[in-house]
C-alpha cells in the first residue's frame, strides 16, 4: 500500500522551519507531515527536530522527509499523487525573504523604492507548480501558498488553478493587534489588511502614515488605528516568528476538520488579507457585520492598483505607480504587464533582470 501523508511542507528554509516546529508543539489530533525540499542534509535536520519536539510536547506529530526540487516540472505532482495528502503548504522560494531588509544591490533598491509586487513573479513560480500538480493530481487537496500570497494568490487564481489561502501579513497584524487591545478570544478582533499596510508599523510610531489597515473589535471599528495602537511596533526583518506561527492553526483545522476562525492573506485568490474562518473543512470569508465582500475586495484592490501589480478580468496583469515607472526605466516591455496565460514565459525574463540587477551596485 502507497505512504500517505497529512500535510506537505515543501521548503527547507527559515519559514517553513517556524511552521513545522509549531505544528510539533502544538497540534492536538494525530498528523504526519512529510517534509519535502532539495536539500537533504537540512531536510533530515527539520525531520529529526520536529519529531524531537513532538516528543518534547507529547504531541501525536510524525515527520518524514522527501527529496524534492520544484525546480523539475514534475517533481511535486510525483510526491503530491503518492502522499495524497488533505493540505500541501508551499513555503519554498528562489530568494529568501530577508530580501526586504537587504541593500547594496539594484535588485533590493527596486524593492525597497518600488515596493513588495516587484518580486511578485519570481516568487510565485513555484507556487505555480505546486498548484497545477494539485489540480492534475489531488484537485480536492487544499493549498496554502506561502509565498507572497496577498498578489500571488491572485495570479495562481486567474490560472485557474486551486488556491486555499496564504500565510502571514494580514495575520501578523492581527495577532499583534489583538494582544495589544486585550481582545485574545477568536473572533472578537477583525481586521483587513493588506501587505502594504504592514511598513508602517516596521516605523517609528510618529513616522507612520499611508492608510491603515482597517480594525473591528467587538463589531465596532476603531477610527484611529495609527493613535490607538502607536504602541505596536514590527521588526525591520520578516516577522516569520509571528507570520508562520499564525498559520500553523489553520493548517491543523483544514488538516483535522476542526473548526478555526482567524484571518489570512489570498483567501480563494482574492487580493489582501482578510478576517476568515474554517467551518466543516473548508475555508471562507468572516468579514465584521456591516462589511460585504464587494466592499472588502475593493478596499484590498486599491493597494496595488494605485502602486503595485494587479490582475484584471480579463487575466492580464498590471504593474501600477512607482513600480510602473521603475520597471519602464529598466525594461520598457516588463513595465508593459503580461497576460497570465504567458507567466512561464514572463517569469524567465524576471528571472534573468533579477540576476543582472542583483550583480550591480545600484539602479
Amino acid at each position: 500500500m502507497a505512504e500517505r501523508s497529512d500535510l506537505i511542507v515543501f521548503g527547507t528554509g527559515s519559514f517553513a522551519a517556524r511552521i513545522i516546529f509549531d505544528i510539533a508543539a502544538t497540534a492536538q489530533d494525530p498528523v504526519t507531515v512529510t517534509l519535502a525540499g532539495r536539500n537533504r542534509e537540512r531536510l533530515d535536520w527539520l525531520k529529526t527536530a520536529g519529531n524531537a519536539r513532538a516528543v518534547i510536547f507529547e504531541r501525536p506529530v510524525a515527520f518524514q522527509a522527501r527529496t524534492v526540487d520544484l525546480a523539475g516540472e514534475d517533481a511535486a505532482a510525483d510526491l503530491i499523487g503518492e502522499l495524497r495528502p488533505a493540505l500541501v503548504v508551499q513555503a519554498a522560494s528562489p530568494q529568501a525573504s530577508a530580501i526586504i531588509a537587504t541593500t547594496g544591490n539594484a535588485w533590493s533598491q527596486l524593492i525597497a523604492e518600488a515596493g513588495l509586487s516587484a518580486m511578485a513573479v519570481t516568487q510565485t513560480m513555484f507556487s505555480i507548480r505546486v498548484a497545477r500538480a494539485i489540480k492534475a493530481t489531488r484537485p480536492e487537496c487544499h493549498f496554502i501558498n506561502c509565498a507572497y500570497p496577498d498578489v500571488g494568490n491572485t495570479i495562481i487564481a486567474a490560472l485557474d488553478l486551486p488556491v486555499t489561502c496564504g500565510v502571514g501579513n494580514v495575520s501578523i497584524l492581527a495577532s499583534v493587534f489583538a494582544a495589544a487591545l486585550k481582545a485574545r478570544e477568536p473572533g472578537r478582533l477583525k481586521t483587513l489588511a493588506h501587505y502594504q499596510t504592514i511598513t508602517p508599523f516596521r516605523q517609528p510610531a510618529d513616522s507612520r502614515k499611508g492608510h491603515p489597515p482597517r480594525v473591528w473589535v467587538d463589531g465596532e471599528e476603531i477610527a484611529e488605528v495609527y493613535a490607538r495602537l502607536r504602541d505596536v511596533k514590527l521588526t525591520a526583518a520578516p516577522a516569520i516568528d509571528v507570520s508562520g506561527a499564525a498559520g500553523v492553526p489553520l493548517m491543523l483545522a483544514l488538516v483535522s476538520g476542526r473548526d478555526w476562525q482567524g484571518h489570512a492573506p489570498g483567501p480563494l485568490g482574492l487580493p489582501g488579507g482578510y478576517p476568515v474562518a474554517c467551518r466543516n473543512g473548508h475555508l471562507e470569508l468572516a468579514l465584521p457585520t456591516g462589511l460585504d465582500k464587494a466592499q472588502a475586495l475593493r478596499w484590498n484592490q486599491e493597494f496595488e492598483q494605485t502602486n503595485g501589480l494587479f490582475v484584471d478580468g480579463d487575466g492580464h496583469a498590471h504593474y501600477t505607480g512607482i513600480l510602473h515607472e521603475k520597471l519602464h526605466a529598466i525594461s520598457v516591455d516588463l513595465a508593459k504587464g503580461f497576460k497570465v496565460s504567458d507567466f512561464d514565459q514572463v517569469f524567465e525574463t524576471m528571472e534573468a533582470l533579477r540576476v543582472r540587477l542583483i550583480e550591480k551596485p545600484e539602479l
